[in-house]
């Protein structure tokens, strides 16, 4: 089985001219997908590519994509966008009149998103593509190491998922030889309402139907076990799979889950309600490992 989990961390560097960099990408659970992405000012365009990357090799989970870039030359690739340094002034002015808030400090405005841009003097564009093309390239790196790390997580996960499913197995299978010392059972306490009925006389063949239509419902628990039976089939069969399968064995959880209280709520001796109870905390341990695949 490969199934994979959602969690990991992976890093690739890179280099391309003057500039060098680091991408980190980092991911944790998440019912469904959410790339995130955050790179150097004046490299907006790689938001869409990491996003597209990420895209491509996961289903769910939480990714966090991190770039940092540096260039050789140091204070010259880098200038003040005095529009947007401005526009953040303005914007803390009033604040600041009215005494709701100190003066902001200069370097606090500086590293707001925007303030400074990477400068493109002595870069021309064909040069600034390679750059962002070799940059593209360890962002799919990093992505790769990702999937390789939630992998291993996946392979980790996969032998605790399929002991919870033999578990229950075992458990269907105790509740069935449990479940037949139920006609026994029921058929006692039947007679023993029949002879409480037989003192009120009235309507007295109606409620004897009543009673033991309703026990012989309870009584019956083969089409729950049967269904048990099902589930844990097709959950090895989910976790045989390389699809991403995280959604699927969650819904099969809530089906073991609804199987199980069923059966509780029918037996009728303290052997079968406690096996129905270990039951459903093992699909509880199950559902809880669930969450971790993708």
């Amino acid at each position: 089985m490969a199934i994979s989990g959602m969690t990991g961390f992976a890093r690739a560097d890179g280099a391309e001219g003057a500039w060098s960099w680091t991408v980190e990408a980092r991911s944790v659970n998440g019912r469904s997908l959410e790339a995130r992405f955050r790179g150097p000012p004046g490299f907006d365009s790689l938001d869409r590519a990491a996003r597209d990357a990420a895209q491509a090799r996961f289903q769910r989970g939480q990714i966090n994509i991190a770039l940092q870039a540096k260039r050789a030359e140091g204070l010259g690739a880098v200038r003040v966008n005095a529009t947007q340094l401005e526009a953040f002034l303005a914007l803390a002015e009033p604040y600041v009149r009215d005494g709701r808030a100190s003066p902001p400090a200069f370097d606090g405005i500086l590293a707001l998103r925007g303030v400074i841009e990477a400068s493109d003097e002595g870069e021309d564009a064909e040069v600034r593509a390679a750059v962002e093309a070799a940059m593209a390239a360890s962002l799919a790196e990093a992505l790769d190491g990702l999937k390789v790390a939630r992998l291993e997580e996946g392979a980790a996960l996969a032998p605790v998922l399929a002991a919870l499913a033999d578990k229950i197995e075992t458990l269907v299978a105790q509740a069935e030889g449990e479940a037949k010392a139920q006609p026994v059972v029921l058929k006692e306490r039947f007679e023993r309402r029949m002879a409480e009925l037989l003192g009120e006389r009235a309507d007295l063949q109606e409620r004897v139907v009543q009673e033991a239509a309703a026990l012989a419902s309870r009584a019956d628990v083969r089409e729950e076990l049967d269904r048990l039976t099902s589930h844990v089939a097709a959950a090895r069969t989910l976790l045989a799979t390389d699809d991403p399968v995280g959604r699927k064995l969650d819904f099969l959880t809530q089906e073991f889950m609804r199987e199980a209280n069923t059966l509780c709520s029918k037996s009728a001796t303290t052997a079968l309600t406690a096996v129905g109870l270990e039951l459903k905390a093992t699909i509880d341990q199950l559902r809880e490992q669930v969450q971790n695949v993708e």
